[in-house]
């Protein structure tokens, strides 16, 4: 069904799941923005080092503005950017995926609102996925999750299980542990909750997942981070949706019982030494995805009422550092008391 595969974006996770599916023997090619990392990939191909493998694969490696020439048609393409680049991704794609194609995005927040309307809400499919890997130079990436505890799970907007959607589910074997779900806007919330209570706080702070677990009050933040996170998502009617690997009898019990479940399966997931994508922004003095995790939910917790304070003031103190006005500390965690 996907003969022909583009994977766009080739980041940390782009570049992980390219390398994977090219290992499959499938047709992949791999587009990119960033004119070095493209440059080493077509010269040396893709260095993925693994807790438990150690892959060195050549891969079709394109500049963007080389895709006009190429005027390729895709069965599918796997979008790997950060939330921001989504609209305009989204546009520059369009024309090279069939009118039967598919697009899914491997993303965190819930693109989906703003690539639907672009590519044809006929033409999405939702996915969650946890893949942890960092890009430390063109070329090279290590990646914390083995391909056994990477974890995907593709769903139709609509919901409904389809042929398509059993195919994406055995593609993803490929590079995680996949499992289609039918609740893919509740999964998605799930993950949210989980990013909102991880990659903000954390974030701000510039430590690993593993070290910001060990500072007093970390795990008191995130609580009330994920609390406004998952009432909100309930305000919206969404059904929060077991995500990681968990089951439904792992989300009984109370709403702070899933808020810690998810928070410390995540950090479990993670391991030792993830550096979180806001993390590694701001180590780069790159913008970051905070406005579309927790400043989502400060936006759509006004339409349904809910005052979110927590999440307020950790999307308040990450633009902070964006804007040259603060630095990371772990010291920001008694701060961000103070605007809150």
């Amino acid at each position: 069904m996907f003969h022909k595969i583009a994977v766009l974006g080739c980041g940390a996770i782009g570049s992980s799941v390219g390398a994977d599916l090219t290992d499959a023997g499938l047709d992949v090619t791999l587009i990119d923005h960033w004119p070095s990392h493209v440059e080493a990939m077509k010269k040396n191909g893709l260095h993925i080092k693994m807790p438990d493998l150690d892959l060195q694969i050549p891969v079709k490696a394109y500049h963007l503005h080389e895709i006009f020439t190429l005027q390729p048609q895709f069965d599918l393409v796997l979008l790997a950017a950060k939330s921001y680049d989504s609209a305009w991704l989204a546009h520059f794609i369009k024309p090279y995926l069939k009118s039967t194609g598919v697009l899914v995005g491997l993303q965190n927040s819930l693109n989906d609102e703003i690539i639907a309307p672009i590519i044809g809400y006929q033409n999405e499919v939702g996915c969650v996925i946890e893949l942890s890997a960092e890009l430390i130079e063109p070329g090279y990436v290590v990646r914390n999750t083995t391909r056994t505890t990477t974890w995907f799970s593709p769903g139709e907007l609509h919901g409904l299980k389809t042929p398509r959607l059993k195919a994406l589910e055995d593609l993803f074997q490929n590079t995680a542990t996949a499992q289609m779900t039918s609740n893919i806007w509740g999964a998605k919330w799930s993950k949210l909750i989980s990013n909102t209570m991880t990659q903000g706080p954390i974030g701000m702070l510039g430590i690993k997942s593993f070290e910001a677990g060990q500072l007093p009050g970390f795990f008191e933040l995130a609580f009330e981070v994920g609390k406004e996170t998952y009432d909100v998502g309930r305000a919206l009617g969404i059904e929060i949706e077991p995500i990681f690997g968990l089951t439904q009898e792992d989300f009984l019990g109370t709403s702070s019982d899933v808020i810690n479940k998810l928070l410390h399966t995540l950090l479990l997931h993670l391991g030792k030494n993830s550096r979180n994508a806001v993390v590694q922004d701001h180590a780069k003095s790159r913008k970051t995805e905070v406005g579309y995790l927790n400043g989502l939910v400060v936006n759509k917790g006004k339409l349904v009422g809910i005052p979110t304070p927590y999440n307020n003031a950790v999307t308040k103190m990450n633009q902070m550092i964006e804007d040259g006005k603060l630095q990371t500390n772990p010291d920001l965690l008694t701060k961000v008391k103070e605007y809150i």
